[in-house]
C-alpha cells in the first residue's frame, strides 16, 4: 500500500480532473475560467463537489436539476474559501500619466518623436475650421448685443471667409475701426448737411436782399414817372 506522501500518490492527486468544477465555479462567480483558483490542498473534496450524488459522473451533467445541486455544492465551496476568484490583475496608469505630464510641458515631442506629416498630427482644415466659428461666433454675439447692425456684420462675414481677419483680436479691431469710420462719415455728412443747409438759408437771403433792392428801385423809377 503507498502512504498519502508518497510520489505515486502526489501524481494520483494531480491527476483530478477539475474542468467541470472550475467551469460551474466560473459560472457561480460570474467571472472567466482563469479567475477561478482551486485550493490545491482540497483537491479532494472539490472533486466530490456532487456529495449531495456521489454516485453522479460530472462530465455527463444533462438536466437543470443535477446542474443546480452541483451549482450549490460550488457555492458552498466558494463561500468556505475552497474556491477562490482571482483578483483583478494591475494595469498601472501612473508611467502613462507621468509621461502626458511631461507631454503638456513639451517634452518628448521633439521631431525624433513624430510619426506622421505636419498636415496629418494637425489637419490644417480643422485649424481653419476652429478659427472661422470663432470669429463668426463672435459675430453673432457682437450682433445681438447690438454692437454692429446687419449690414457690417454682413461684410464682416465675408471678409472673414476670405481669410482677411487672422484671429479675433484682428477681428475686433478692424470693428473698432469700421465703427469709428462710420461715425467720423456720419459727422461730416452732418456737417456738410448744416454747410449746405447754412449757406441755402445766405442764398435766399441774398436773394431776398437783391429781390428788395430790384423792387425798390423800381418802385422809385415810377415814382420819378408819375412826377414828369
Amino acid at each position: 500500500m503507498t502512504s498519502l506522501g508518497s510520489p505515486c500518490a502526489l501524481t494520483i492527486n494531480l491527476r483530478v480532473n477539475l474542468r467541470t468544477q472550475k467551469r460551474l465555479a466560473a459560472s457561480v462567480m460570474g467571472v472567466g475560467k482563469r479567475k477561478v483558483w482551486l485550493d490545491p490542498n482540497e483537491m479532494n473534496e472539490i472533486s466530490n463537489a456532487n456529495s449531495r450524488m456521489p454516485t453522479l459522473n460530472l462530465d455527463t451533467l444533462r438536466t437543470t436539476e443535477q446542474l443546480t445541486i452541483v451549482g450549490q455544492t460550488i457555492r458552498k465551496l466558494y463561500k468556505d474559501g475552497l474556491i477562490i476568484k482571482k483578483p483583478n490583475t494591475m494595469h498601472s496608469r501612473f508611467r502613462t500619466r507621468e509621461l502626458a505630464a511631461a507631454k503638456r510641458a513639451g517634452r518628448h515631442t521633439g521631431f525624433g518623436k513624430r510619426k506622421g506629416t505636419k498636415d496629418a498630427r494637425m489637419p490644417s482644415q480643422v485649424l481653419w475650421m476652429r478659427r472661422l466659428r470663432v470669429l463668426r461666433r463672435l459675430l453673432v454675439k457682437y450682433r445681438a448685443s447690438g454692437k454692429i447692425d446687419k449690414h457690417l456684420y454682413h461684410e464682416l462675414y465675408h471678409l472673414s471667409k476670405g481669410n482677411t481677419f487672422k484671429h479675433k483680436r484682428a477681428l475686433i479691431e478692424h470693428i473698432h475701426k469700421a465703427k469709428a469710420e462710420k461715425a467720423r462719415e456720419r459727422i461730416l455728412k452732418e456737417e456738410m448737411d448744416a454747410k449746405r443747409a447754412r449757406t441755402k438759408a445766405a442764398r435766399e437771403r441774398k436773394q431776398a436782399r437783391q429781390q428788395e433792392k430790384k423792387n425798390a428801385l423800381l418802385a422809385g423809377a415810377e415814382d420819378e414817372a408819375a412826377e414828369k
